[in-house]
This record gives structure tokens, sequence and C-alpha cells, in this order.
């Protein structure tokens, strides 16, 4: 039976409840729409989109000066703590999750995990970053079919970028080096570099690098590219 605590937690936590649901009901469908059948080999992948997703002209406003972007996953592993329902709390967060695999209290699970950064846009093209708290978002049996989701949500790719630019700094009779890229996601990343690439990058319009998308579990199609490294 519940306590007084656990009945207003989970009151509170009805409506991310159901975000939850919808955010891992039906994939498997919106995965063959998507044309994203060749990227996963995964029966139980994450991916789908969101039917709820809408804007309004204030919105639109508010995207422009911010911008809400899919920053990472990690997997941990968790104990299940009560069940509630059809739902089960996820120990130690108390986060809750639908217990689809009918879980008993102190089995031992994986969870997949999230976290979202809202990206604001400030002077001189300065972008300041807010991150979100991990939220629990699937739960798995073993530690392997998690590891696919997160293959499939976190890719490592080699491709061009746009050279912004090239620019030396002086301090103390000292120089460094750096690049300004742009990336495929129209964001700009500040590099440091050796002589060398400094050279290599002056003229250069574009240059081979490594990204690591990091895609939204509710909505594929939406990517955040972050930095890796040089290609070469």
């Amino acid at each position: 039976m519940l306590s007084e605590h656990q009945a207003a937690a989970a009151a509170a936590s009805a409506r991310s409840r159901a975000r939850r649901r919808r955010a891992l009901r039906g994939f498997a469908a919106v995965l063959l729409a998507l044309g994203l059948t060749a990227c996963t080999n995964n029966p139980d992948s994450v991916f789908h989109t969101n039917p709820d997703a809408g804007s309004t002209d204030s919105a639109a406003a508010a995207a422009a000066d911010s911008q809400s972007v899919p920053w990472d996953y990690r997997i941990v592993e968790n104990t299940v703590g009560d069940l509630v329902g059809s739902d089960m709390t996820v120990l130690p967060d108390n986060q809750l999750l639908p217990n689809d695999d009918n879980y008993a209290t102190g089995d031992k699970i994986w969870t997949l995990q999230y976290m979202s950064a809202e990206l604001t846009a400030g002077e001189g093209q300065r972008t300041g970053v807010k991150l979100s708290a991990w939220d629990t978002i699937k739960s798995y049996k073993d530690k392997k079919k998690a590891e696919d989701d997160l293959a499939n949500l976190k890719v490592t790719v080699k491709t061009e970028v746009g050279v912004v630019g090239v620019y030396k700094t002086e301090y103390k009779k000292q120089t460094r080096d750096f690049a300004v890229l742009e990336l495929p996601s129209g964001n700009r990343v500040k590099q440091p570099i050796d002589d060398a690439r400094y050279k290599a990058l002056e003229k250069a319009k574009t240059t081979e690098v490594v990204l690591e998308e990091v895609h939204d579990f509710a909505n594929y199609d939406a990517a955040y590219a972050k930095f890796r490294g040089w290609a070469d």
C-alpha cells in the first residue's frame, strides 16, 4: 500500500508518465515510416515521432532566441522499487516508468537516461548552454539491448564541415592558434590548433572532422552535432 508521500509523487508524475508512454509506444511503425530500418536491427528501438508536437506564434518567437536540443544519453544499472499500478519506481531516484516487462520489486534492471540542453544565442554569436537533469526513459532486462539503442541514438560520423576562419592570440609573448568551424546543426565551435593545421586551414573553406550526432529519442530527425576531433 502506498504512503501519502508515494501517492503524492505518483500523482505529480502522471503527466511525465503519459509523455514517456507516448515516447515508448509505437516506435516500430514510425521507424518504417522514417526509413530508419537500415540504421538498427533492434525491434525494441525507442525511435518514434512525437504526435503531440505543435507550435504557436509565441513559441516561434522564443525559438529565435533559444533552442532545446538532445544533449546526451547514458546507461545505468538500477533496482525496481515500489510497483504503482502498471508502473514502477526506479531506485535510487524513484522515477516512475511503465512496468512493461512485469518486473518485481528488487529486480536489477538497466535503464536508458536522457539529457537535453537549452541553447541561447548571445552577443557575438556566443551560445549559452543550460543542461537538464537526467531523465529515465526506458528499462531493459539486459545491458546489451540498452547498448543497441544507445548506439543508434549517439552516432559517430566523419564528415566535412565549414571553416569560418582561423586566428591567433598572443599573451605574455605566447601565441595560440584557433579554428572556428560551423557544424551541420548551424552552431559554431572554436577549437585550438597547432601551427601546421593553422596553415592548412588558413585558406580552406571546408575540412573533415569527426562528429557525434545525438538524436532525440522522441523525434529521430532532430539531432545535435558535437565536435569530437579531426578526421586526419
